[in-house]
């Protein structure tokens, strides 16, 4: 799904207007949308109902949904930011019909009208501001918006009576459901900013396409659920956006079948570099994600030092013992790894392997100097014997490594996948972590295209960008990924889905979406504050499943 800017939007919606599908009908199918997903979350009979109505296209969209809310049977109220004309506006002539109660702010002397609606409200939304919003916010809308989040925050007190002992409780609903229309007032809906006096929803509904500004924070923590409405514009009016946000079918269409006649080989094998005395468990990890996204055979090299610590957790993989230096992998390394990769469909290289100097003469001779034949354990031009590496993917302290290296990029094969978490991204670009996450899609599509290389910039809604442009966001943002570990996890998935014949790209893009979708599924059962990095090993195979149903 195309992921636009403000003005790709109006220039679809124009558009689809020119072709017959008018503003009216858009605008009609945007209000009935956004009171469907409403009416997916709650039974709104007998609800009571705020529509915060605003001046544009956007208050339109939010009489529509009175509209359809009341017929549902809820107890709908509007609140307009300024008078509209009945004799102009069909749509509030039609809630008139119904007489629905519509209280104007002009009318309204200190807000009275309006905290009596909050204060007894169930749900609000929240139609005034649109994709047009300008910041900051000033006069009657930010009143009015400064007015709710006073008479929400108020009711959220905390209880009178407090229960100690035993297990707690969840507490009743302290605030009404919060609904954005296209998204939070005030949101720039291409930067992310977000105004000061914006109220935080619980859902938002956006219509045709999820724009840049819903992926970007601060404006991206304020929206809780997103959902994409179709209004009727047509997918191919979009083709032009340089950006998309991975589906559940996009991905489901990538992942490698499955036959019933399958053999191990079927499935290809990945061979996976990681781990060091201080880091066991990176290779643990990205060892068994590599087994739960389902390659054939999984082999990890690993120091020999650590071959114990890490295969008694571990019993699906295969093992390659390498040479090291108090328990790091020891430059020799390279020419052990030299006789077994012809084997492998696909290699990982860097999960705890740490930086010792041993480490860094081990990525050097593995990596070798020429740019083409990618000769492993030669420091000199390579010899006709010269081993090529399978389909690469380099990963946390190898990536560190090749920060450290002149000319690194000459030394990966083509589109390899690079998995950086911004610190790793600033490294190898020599600059400072904010400058990276300033505008993560950006930085991730420049440097996949200046490296020639897959750019997987992990993090809240992680970019994965390829070397001719294409760059997809994975609509997760899970602060239960924020520990260690999760980084190995991911990499195995991706060398996973590598070695079973996925070409970069949606090798990368798949790979990441599952690891967030499990990380959701860990989340919802888990909290976010409980999940470890193993967490989302046991939930691959539910993720996987999901998406086949």
């Amino acid at each position: 799904m195309k992921v636009v800017t403000v003005d790709q939007m109006r220039a679809i919606e124009a558009a689809t207007d020119a072709a017959g599908h008018t503003f009216a009908a858009m605008m009609e199918r945007a209000g009935q949308s956004v009171a469907e997903a409403l009416m997916a979350r709650m039974d709104v009979k007998g609800k009571r109902v705020l529509v915060l109505v605003g001046p544009g296209n956007n208050g339109g969209d939010g009489l529509v949904t009175a509209r359809y809310l009341a017929q549902a049977g809820a107890e709908t109220v509007c609140y307009l930011a300024r008078p509209r004309d009945e004799r102009q506006d069909e749509n509030l002539r039609r809630l008139q019909e119904l007489s629905i109660s519509c209280a104007v702010a002009p009318d309204d002397t200190g807000g009275t009208a309006l905290r009596r609606l909050a204060a007894g409200a169930d749900v609000v939304v929240d139609a005034l501001l649109g994709t047009g919003t300008r910041l900051p916010l000033r006069g009657t809308v930010a009143e009015m918006l400064g007015t709710v989040a006073e008479v929400l925050e108020r009711g959220a007190a905390p209880p009178r009576l407090a229960r100690l002992g035993g297990i707690p409780a969840p507490p009743a609903a302290a605030r009404p459901l919060v609904v954005a229309v296209d998204g939070p007032s005030g949101l720039d809906f291409d930067t992310g900013a977000l105004d000061e006096v914006a109220l935080p929803a619980d859902l938002t509904v956006t219509f045709a396409h999820p724009k840049q500004g819903h992926f970007r924070f601060p404006g991206a923590a304020a929206l809780g659920e997103l959902v994409v409405a179709d209004i009727g514009t047509d997918p191919a009016l979009a083709e032009e956006a340089a950006l998309e946000v991975l589906t559940p079918e996009m991905v489901w269409e990538w992942l490698p079948e499955r036959p019933a006649d399958a053999h191990k080989g079927t499935f290809g094998r990945a061979l996976i570099v990681a781990g060091s005395t201080n880091y066991t468990g990176a290779a643990r990890l990205a060892g068994a994600a590599a087994v739960r996204a389902g390659a054939g055979l999984v082999t990890v090299a690993l120091p020999a030092a650590i071959h114990t610590a890490v295969a008694s957790g571990l019993a699906e993989a295969t093992y390659l013992l390498l040479p090291h230096d108090m328990g790091v992998v020891a430059k020799t390394a390279a020419a052990v790894l030299a006789d077994h990769l012809t084997r492998y469909d696909a290699l990982l290289v860097g999960p705890g392997l740490g930086q010792e100097r041993e480490t860094v003469l081990f990525i050097k001779a593995l990596l070798g100097g020429n740019q083409k034949q990618q000769p492993v354990g030669f420091v000199q031009p390579p010899s006709t014997d010269s081993v090529l590496l399978p389909p690469l993917v380099m990963d946390a302290d190898g990536l560190n490594i090749l920060a450290q290296m002149e000319n690194w990029t000459a030394r990966l094969p083509p589109s390899s996948i690079l998995t950086p978490h911004p610190g790793e991204m600033a490294r190898l670009m020599g600059c400072s972590t904010a400058a990276v996450q300033d505008d993560r899609v950006a930085v991730a599509r420049r440097q996949a295209q200046t490296w020639g290389q897959v750019v997987v910039l992990k993090g809240a809604y992680t970019v994965v960008a390829a070397p001719e442009g294409r760059t997809a966001l994975v609509p997760f943002a899970n602060s239960g990924l924020a520990t260690g570990g999760t980084g190995d996890v991911l990499a195995g998935i991706i060398v996973a889905l590598r070695a079973q014949g996925l070409e970069p790209f949606r090798a990368a893009a798949a790979g990441a979406y599952l690891h967030g979708l499990a990380g959701e599924l860990a989340r919802s059962r888990l909290s976010a504050a409980g999940m470890a990095a193993g967490d989302l090993i046991s939930y691959l195979p539910t993720a996987w499943k999901r998406l086949s149903e």
